[in-house]
């Protein structure tokens, strides 16, 4: 049955000049992949100390986003400023300077299997600070303490739980004290107490480090508990921005619908 849904225009997303924003500004962004087009025109600004959760069902290009903050993906068109500089057409040396402000733990945790987890942690250092080794390996055990894994540097990520691999994933993410740290789906595939633990890790990084978070998620449940501010991204777009309170209290039928769990409504069930 078709239904007519009422769309509350969304909130402000854009700034009259992106180069005096101190946060992230994406701007028109637009991304296809052979004729399935994942984001059009996208607009969203993350402000500087924040937590913003950016939800959504699966397969609406949530991922796909976040990546292009970092230049892992080109945008088709549009442009994205970092802290003021816009890095779409930005010089690779420039860029991987404005890289090493993030920190990304992927969906899978992206550890390598060859290496114990002191080695996976410490490798950024490695590549790219000069350091000796016994300041790499001090540097690595200090923030593999800080995700609660002491005395399991030497450990192969063969050897670790799913919850553990997400805890040596984000060592290697803050190892460099990033100012920024990209979430990609954290808790899926942990069980509701590990996936809690990993709640509690991201508030606690982001209050000690300070540093401004951008997670992905389609877990309400981890959304409610470390937002500052949510984003629903749905069929390219931005369809809604606010905060916790504003998305438990909001009648938008497509955030409603998906924070319900609802297959009937604007989302449709596949």
């Amino acid at each position: 049955m078709n239904r007519n849904y009422n769309i509350p225009p969304l909130p402000d997303q854009k700034v009259a000049d992106p180069a005096s924003f101190s946060g992230i500004v994406i701007e028109g962004v637009s991304k296809s992949f052979g004729s399935k087009q994942v984001l059009n025109e996208t607009d969203l600004l993350i402000h500087k100390g924040e937590t913003l959760v950016v939800i959504g069902r699966s397969g609406e290009g949530k991922s796909v986003l976040i990546k292009h903050i970092v230049r892992l993906l080109e945008p088709d068109t549009g442009k994205i400023w970092i802290e003021g500089e816009e890095i779409s057409e930005m010089e690779i040396s420039h860029l991987m300077e404005i890289r090493k402000k993030f920190g990304f733990l992927f969906q899978g945790g992206a550890l390598f299997d060859s290496m114990n987890i002191c080695k996976n942690v410490g490798l950024m250092l490695e590549e790219h600070t000069g350091w000796p080794m016994d300041r790499v390996k001090a540097r690595a055990c200090e923030c593999l303490a800080l995700v609660g894994l002491v005395d399991s540097d030497d450990k192969l990520p063969s050897e670790l739980s799913g919850g553990m691999k997400k805890r040596a994933a984000l060592a290697r993410a803050i190892v460099m004290e990033p100012e920024y740290i990209l979430y990609d789906e954290p808790t899926t595939g942990l069980d509701p107490i590990t996936g809690d633990a990993i709640n509690d890790l991201i508030i606690k990084t982001q209050k000690e480090l300070g540093v401004t978070s951008i997670v992905v998620t389609h877990d309400m449940a981890s959304a409610f508990k470390v937002a500052d501010r949510m984003a629903m991204l749905s069929r390219g777009k931005i369809v809604f921005t606010g905060t916790v309170d504003q998305v438990r209290s909001t009648d938008h039928p497509m955030v409603r619908q998906f924070i319900e769990g609802n297959s009937q409504g604007p989302l449709g069930a596949f």
